[in-house]
């Protein structure tokens, strides 16, 4: 075959390019106004991607004298550097060593072991390489994540899969939370992938669930409540393979920490310093003035200023055994929006986890559209657009709402909504599996 291929009748054709070759057929069935919007929401993706995309190349290199900066410092403190301590022989979780050691701000908070060797590639080579390398990887789980989530309304509603998908990747990256993943240098774009890949595919594909569950443990705030509830769902191969999967990569990484820190002994004392130090921080206290926490303990402490012993715990067990009875019988979009809701609610999170309801906001929103004058559905409609809340707190939001109520409130919008959401989604539940029954969703 020649660079040139040939016709049936032997006339010459150009070289078809595959990449080129899929988004055509892709557009072929489209209708005129389907490609105007797929074309206005690429240009429009592309332009907040590069502008999303700069401060990876931008960002100084971390020195002692600028741990305060903002820009790609989760990347570094939660990263980069961990992953240099425990290449340079070093425990990563152990406060004191990363502080006396590294130019970081942050500890290295109780991640799965085996990020360490998962993420290891963006660390191996120098800052900024390592910062632009992960932040393209990260913009293009975004991209994934807009796939799965057209996947997810193309279940029950017939929209274009290259149309809905460019649209919702364009709207990620423009985002407040989009694009804190990508300035901040969050880990939370794979996580969300991996969480509401696991919702998803549990039925069909319950072999990828697992390792998509796997992938959500990487934090275990997440992994834990998702495990959970999929096992209370039916799910229980998935929960149990998956969770069996993060442990069986993770443990190497703690066998040789254990043998490098002298013991069992010594390493759990390292995990006891790490865990003390979490709480008193500003970002993780559950009384933080400052923190952006969007679970119900931090949000009930936010609005009233009281936070009762154990107050945590409460809530855990609370919001996952509420979420476990609803979910057995509710209707499968509503029951997906009420597990990765329960997931970020029921323990620390911040705003940019709500990632992981992505899809399945997507696809309620879709059925509530289809749906908004049955009984019932209202709940859902005003859960998805509470949701929206965080994903539209833009810097000029937040200067306004910092102006006329105070920084206060400006950190406490967002958890408001979210946990606000979880509750219509109870709401919801209730009353669409009372106006119409199902079993096992």
């Amino acid at each position: 075959m020649t660079s040139r291929q040939r016709t049936a009748s032997g006339a010459a054709t150009r070289p078809t390019i595959p990449g080129a070759a899929f988004l055509r057929d892709r557009a072929a069935g489209l209708t005129p106004k389907q490609r105007v919007v797929l074309l206005a929401a690429v240009l429009a993706g592309a332009v907040s991607a590069w502008h999303a995309l700069a401060p990876s190349w931008r960002v100084p290199l971390p020195t002692p004298g600028n741990a305060g900066e903002e820009r790609l410092q989760d990347f570094r403190d939660a990263l980069y550097f961990p992953i240099r301590e425990f290449l340079a022989g070093g425990n990563p979780y152990d406060p004191a060593a990363m502080f006396a050691h590294w130019p970081v701000r942050q500890d290295f908070n109780l991640y799965q072991p085996y990020h360490l060797l998962l993420h290891a590639p963006f660390a191996l080579v120098g800052y900024r390489a390592g910062a632009v390398a992960f932040t393209v990887v990260s913009l293009l789980l975004l991209v994934a994540l807009a796939a799965l989530t057209a996947h997810a309304v193309r279940r029950s509603v017939p929209v274009p899969f290259a149309v809905t998908t460019a649209v919702v990747a364009a709207l990620l990256v423009t985002s407040q939370v989009g694009k804190a993943q990508l300035y901040i240098g969050q880990v939370n774009p794979l996580i969300a992938l991996g969480a509401a890949g696991a919702v998803l595919a549990r039925r069909d594909r319950p072999g990828w669930a697992s390792v998509a569950l796997a992938l959500a443990w990487l934090k275990p705030q997440y992994g834990f409540p998702l495990a959970v509830l999929l096992f209370t769902r039916g799910s229980r191969r998935v929960a149990l393979t998956g969770t069996a999967i993060a442990a069986a990569a993770s443990l190497p990484v703690v066998v040789l920490l254990v043998v490098r820190g002298g013991g069992i002994g010594p390493f759990l004392d390292v995990v006891v310093a790490n865990l003390t130090h979490a709480r008193g921080t500003g970002y993780g206290a559950v009384d933080s003035l400052t923190a952006q926490r969007i679970d119900v303990a931090a949000v009930l402490f936010r609005v009233t200023g009281w936070v009762p012993s154990g107050v945590e715990l409460v809530v855990l067990a609370g919001v996952l055994g509420t979420t476990a009875l609803l979910v057995r019988t509710a209707h499968a979009p509503i029951a997906d929006l009420l597990t990765v809701l329960a997931v970020v609610v029921c323990v620390v999170h911040q705003p940019g986890d709500v990632l992981i309801a992505v899809p399945a906001t997507a696809a309620v929103g879709a059925l509530w559209w289809r749906h908004r004058g049955e009984p019932g559905w209202g709940a859902a409609g005003l859960a998805v657009l509470t949701l929206a809340v965080p994903f539209a707190h833009l810097y000029t939001v937040d200067s306004t709402v910092v102006s006329v109520f105070g920084p206060r409130a400006a950190v406490t919008v967002d958890g408001v909504a979210v946990v606000v959401a979880w509750g219509l989604a109870v709401a919801a539940a209730v009353r669409l599996t009372r106006a119409r029954p199902v079993v096992a969703a």
